[in-house]
């Protein structure tokens, strides 16, 4: 078996953004050479996300009013904010949307279902943070 390791460094100018990383993921599995096996992509922040779902900016906005109300930046109380940060809110938006994505490769693609793309969702940015790509296969 082989195995393909990347670490991606993304800086949103945003505190929060959604950015569609898809087509720097393929292009690790074609660096990779692998064909057959599994692709993970986890953020390596825990004040950022990844996941799948539809390249659409509407949703996209959707997503970052949704944990906004779930999870206000602005709300006091926040026992994480007592330690003299200002992200307890950012912890909450990435349990929320989830640490990692494991996509199946086949025939040396991403598989895909008709609409997926990844995404990292950014809750605390303006600082770089990273991304693991690791593929593992034939």
């Amino acid at each position: 078996m082989k195995s393909h390791t990347a670490y991606l460094t993304l800086n949103t100018s945003e505190r929060c953004a959604i950015v569609n990383i898809t087509s720097t993921i393929e292009a690790e599995l074609a660096k990779s050479g692998i064909k057959e096996g599994l692709c993970l992509v986890n953020s390596m922040h825990i004040t950022s996300s990844v996941f799948i779902n539809d390249n659409e900016p509407g949703l996209h906005k959707d997503f970052l009013e949704w944990v906004e109300k779930l999870a206000p930046y602005a709300a006091h109380g926040y026992s994480h904010n007592l330690t003299g940060e200002d992200n307890g809110d950012a912890h909450l938006k990435r349990t929320l949307m989830g640490r990692e994505v494991v996509v199946a490769v086949t025939d040396g693609a991403l598989d895909f279902g008709p609409w997926e793309r990844i995404f990292y969702g950014e809750f605390d940015g303006r600082r770089a943070k990273r991304v693991l790509v690791k593929i593992i296969g034939e």
